[in-house]
């Protein structure tokens, strides 16, 4: 074995409470997102992990949940790096937009399509589907992340549900089908322990992700 890897998906925002598609819109963590990211950070304490570097996005729900891990494992001053290519899809012109509403304007298999498919973007120009998600999440992956895994190194990565899910999905070797069904929960975190060929030696998940949406 070589390293070990920690994705986890932020605390819920403002906007996964009201329902609301967020993409690379700035939302806070609500107070149970504040709570989820310090659940997460006692879970990894427990773990007995301690990392060597932090990656996250440049949207604050992100970065604010690494923050609170970071902080209950006495970690606070550890480098961390920010970039957007770990950021959340962009949900184009469906940002902002209440989920149950655009259910009612596209109906249900289409709003369905938006989220889960693999290569259907949402309408508008800067939307990304899923593949387009990967292509920016997949290469910062191999260059920035992957070397130091497989160097030895503890890294926590804290993201979101879209741009882990691309990671997840070629690190669990899921198909364009499989991955349609991949749901991430906030605040719980996957701990994957990689060979030296940068396949996926162990995989544990700390917490329950049947509460994902």
């Amino acid at each position: 074995m070589s390293g070990t890897m920690v994705l986890v998906r932020h605390g819920q925002s403002e906007w996964n409470l009201k329902n609301l598609f967020t993409g690379w819109r700035d939302p806070d963590l609500t107070e149970q997102g504040f709570a989820e990211a310090h659940e997460a950070g006692k879970v990894l304490r427990q773990e007995g992990l301690h990392f060597d570097i932090a990656f996250t996005s440049v949207l604050r729900r992100a970065e604010k949940t690494c923050q609170i891990i970071l902080d209950e494992l006495d970690q606070s001053t550890l480098e961390t790096i920010h970039d957007q290519a770990l950021n959340e899809r962009n949900y184009g012109d469906l940002a902002g937009l209440n989920k149950d509403d655009a259910r009612k304007k596209w109906g249900e298999e289409q709003v369905h399509i938006w989220r889960r498919s693999y290569d259907v973007p949402p309408p508008g120009e800067e939307g990304e589907s899923l593949r387009d998600t990967g292509a920016r999440v997949w290469p910062y992956y191999m260059q920035e992340i992957l070397p130091r895994v497989l160097s030895g190194q503890t890294v926590l990565v804290a993201a979101h549900g879209n741009s882990l899910r691309s990671l997840v999905m070629i690190l669990d070797r899921l198909s364009k089908e499989e991955v349609t069904g991949l749901n991430l929960a906030t605040g719980v975190p996957m701990v994957y322990r990689l060979n030296a060929d940068s396949t996926v030696a162990d995989k544990k998940v700390l917490g329950d992700m049947s509460k994902a949406h």
